[in-house]
This record gives structure tokens, sequence and C-alpha cells, in this order.
């Protein structure tokens, strides 16, 4: 079992923390439209990405962070090998619910996906944790919106433009015009998500708070 409260936190955090990258990189091919605008269906989970990346943030430091990033960039990796495997074991005819071309079509993720999506995560974390830090250095423990909304901000202009870039523009699935329109668009969403987010960054830094200060008590 886990040694202290804190441990245990940790653990929750970066369970929920890995959950959520690895499905918004898997489902992360899938491009859908809000009126004029496209963009990714990845951008779902990243929400939670963003909350709990600043919870573990303060709590846990920019090291926690920069390593819990690293090991699931590695998981994410590990995922796309084990989905090209399973690509190219054939289906049961007749017998699989799902034939090759169906799962072929749904989890078949093109290399430059793959790439552009590692690439872009791992960017966009380093950008975010040193750019909270940056804001924590110099207000202390005040101001936690400025600190988790201002590294959101920041790091997903990266994110947003790297993986569409690399994964439909450079490959040409998408023109230059829908490249641009398509990274502002969930760009503007995630801004927007994390934005609405910030009352939740607080309950969460409460709710941890409260029970670690429970687990001092006990020494």
């Amino acid at each position: 079992m886990f040694k202290t409260k804190k441990e245990f936190v940790f653990v929750i955090l970066a369970g929920i923390f890995i959950t959520n990258a690895v499905v918004a990189e898997l489902i992360g091919g899938k491009l859908i439209q809000i009126g004029p605008f496209v963009m990714s269906i990845g951008i779902l989970p990243w929400p939670i990405v963003f909350l709990t990346t600043d919870l573990i943030n303060e709590y846990f430091g920019e090291k926690g962070v920069k390593k819990l990033s690293i090991i699931t960039a590695c998981l994410i990796a590990y995922a796309f090998i084990v989905l090209f495997l399973a690509i190219g074991i054939p289906a049961a005819k007749g017998i699989s619910p799902v034939n090759d071309e169906q799962f072929q079509a749904v989890f078949g993720q093109s290399m430059w996906i793959i790439v552009g999506s590692i690439i872009a995560f791992m960017v966009s974390q380093l950008i975010d944790v040193t750019v909270f830090w940056f804001f924590k250095n110099r207000t202390g423990n005040k101001k936690i919106w400025l600190r988790t909304t201002g590294s959101t901000i920041i790091s997903q202009l990266f994110d947003s433009f790297i993986v569409l870039g690399i994964a439909f523009w450079l490959p040409g699935k998408i023109n230059f015009d829908t490249f641009i329109s398509s990274a502002l668009t969930g760009y503007t969403f995630k801004l927007t998500v994390a934005i609405i987010l910030t009352p939740l960054i607080y309950l969460g830094h409460h709710l941890i708070k409260k029970y670690l200060a429970e687990d001092e008590k006990q020494y």
C-alpha cells in the first residue's frame, strides 16, 4: 500500500493524466466540424490533462511533471506499437464482429499522426511546466489562476499547431488554410476550456491541500 497520502494523490493524478493523454492521442485521427471550423476530436480529453498537469505541478514540482510526461510519451508510443501489431494480425473471418478494414480505419493512424502527437505532447508539456514555474517563482502561492491558465495558454498554442502541422498538413491531408483555421479553432477551444476550468483548479487545490493536511496532523 501507499506510505503516505501524498504518494496516493500522485498515483491517482498520474493515472488520470496518463489515461486521458493516451486516449486523446488514440482518437486524434478523427476530424470534426463545428460550423465552418474543423478540429481533431482528440481535444476532448485534454481539459482533464490540463487540470491534472497543474495539480501535479503544484504539489509535486517541475521534476514530477517532466518525468511523468516522458513516461506518458513512452506509453503513447507503446500503445501505437501494440495497435500496429494488432492491425497486422488477420481477423477471424465470419466470426469477428470487426473486420480488418474496419479495425484499420479506426486504429490505423499514419506514422505522421503518431510522430506529430508525441512531438506535440512533449513540447507542450515542457513549455507548460516552464511557464508554470516562471509565474509561481514570482507569485509564490498566490495567483493560482495566473500560473495555471498562463501556462496552458502558451503551451497549447504550440501543441495545436505542431500536431496538426506534422500529422495533417505536411503529408498533404489538409491544405494550409484548413491547417491554420483548424489549429486556431482547436486552440480557441482549449483556451476557453482552460478559463472555464479555473474554478475546478481551485477546488482541486483545496481538496488536495485539506487531504494532505490531515495526513500531516498524524505525525
